[in-house]
């Protein structure tokens, strides 16, 4: 099969360098009582450096002997043979045949050298790229695997261990497990966004109900933080991603409570706006927002445009992190036709992450909300 894509995409181009160099000689054609023929030369000369920039080898060096050709045939008297009557207009002739296979020949090298250092640099990028991830992937799995196999070593190797110690030994293996979770979620995640495999699955979901959830998961990672749920009294179901949104919700507390001093405080709010217009146009439409908040040191301004970048991690950050965290959030929240978006506080102490989604909504009670 890519013998035969292959085998098609030649002859395309060999017929391309065939037909323009016939339909700008037609066209010079009705020039030639007006310009002198070397000018034409000149002009055919422009049209196989042309083709060199897009064209293989072979199609150009077509390019250039049709050329070479046709300026004999139509160019040179006498007109419409392969005669040549003087020794000058053989020389010239020669010359351009000469000129144009060199042009050509050049052209389509430096665009070839140009190609394989693009493609070196590319390598190189991505070299990189990989090796900061499998640091940040060696640090960031290591280190509870270690957790989990020192706890299993010392529960083997002191089977009378106190009831107190076998407890926190336990309580450390299952925070060691669920951190190496968050990481394998979080690569398997970002593997079906980058195969086009997320498709949402909408159905109602209590979004009040799956922020707790959350909250709940984190509660050893966010023991030293505060936090505060805002929402209104009244908050329909909204028809989303159930395990998407969480997941978007999880990542951005996760980063909240890993990039935050202790003691700082972790805001997350859920609004329902129920007639939001759309561009100024005329179409209005429910939405569903999520913003959270800390008061954290926020984004370094020349920075803050990347952080949804895949292995993006911020220069100064501490070590760990595989960079995936808020790029999977990006792609989840896109999945969903919703938009996210960041910014630090005017007061320059902390960042606002704000997800939009547009939402059906269900009333779940008999309050109107307008």
């Amino acid at each position: 099969m890519k013998a035969f894509i292959e085998n098609t995409r030649a002859k395309n181009q060999y017929f391309f360098s065939f037909f323009s160099v016939l339909l700008i000689s037609g066209l010079l054609l009705f020039t030639r009582d007006y310009l002198d023929y070397t000018v034409i030369g000149y002009l055919l000369l422009v049209l196989v450096s042309i083709l060199a920039i897009f064209l293989d080898i072979y199609a150009v060096l077509l390019a250039a002997v049709l050329s070479a050709l046709l300026m004999d045939f139509l160019f040179i008297k006498p007109y419409y043979t392969l005669h040549i009557e003087t020794a000058k207009d053989g020389l010239l002739l020669l010359l351009f045949f000469i000129i144009a296979l060199i042009n050509a020949v050049l052209t389509f090298k430096i665009r070839k050298a140009n190609q394989l250092a693009h493609a070196k640099e590319a390598k190189l990028q991505t070299m990189k790229l990989y090796n900061t991830l499998l640091d940040s992937l060696s640090h960031e799995l290591r280190t509870p695997i270690s957790t989990i196999m020192g706890a299993v070593g010392t529960l083997q190797v002191k089977p009378k261990i106190s009831e107190e110690n076998s407890t926190k030994l336990l309580s450390e293996m299952e925070k060691a497990s669920l951190r190496l979770n968050h990481q394998v979620e979080n690569l398997l995640n970002m593997s079906r966004l980058e195969s086009g495999y997320i498709r949402p699955k909408m159905d109602w979901c209590d979004v009040k109900e799956l922020v707790y959830n959350v909250l709940n998961h984190l509660k050893e990672e966010l023991v030293h933080h505060r936090v505060k749920v805002k929402t209104p009294d009244y908050l329909p179901l909204f028809k989303l991603d159930y395990g998407l949104t969480e997941q978007i919700v999880y990542n951005l507390t996760f980063n909240a409570s890993q990039y935050t001093p202790q003691g700082a405080l972790i805001e997350i709010g859920i609004e329902y706006n129920p007639d939001v217009n759309i561009d100024g146009d005329d179409e209005h439409v429910k939405t569903c927002v999520i913003t959270i908040t800390d008061d954290g040191n926020g984004f370094p301004e020349d920075e803050i445009d990347r952080v949804f970048d895949k292995f993006y991690r911020l220069k100064d950050s501490k070590t760990g992190g595989t960079g995936l965290g808020l790029s999977i959030v990006k792609g989840f929240v896109e999945a969903q036709k919703g938009e996210v978006s960041v910014t630090n506080k005017e007061e320059g102490s902390g960042a606002i992450f704000t997800i939009s989604f547009p939402a059906v909504v269900m009333q779940t009670n008999s309050i109107s909300h307008e």
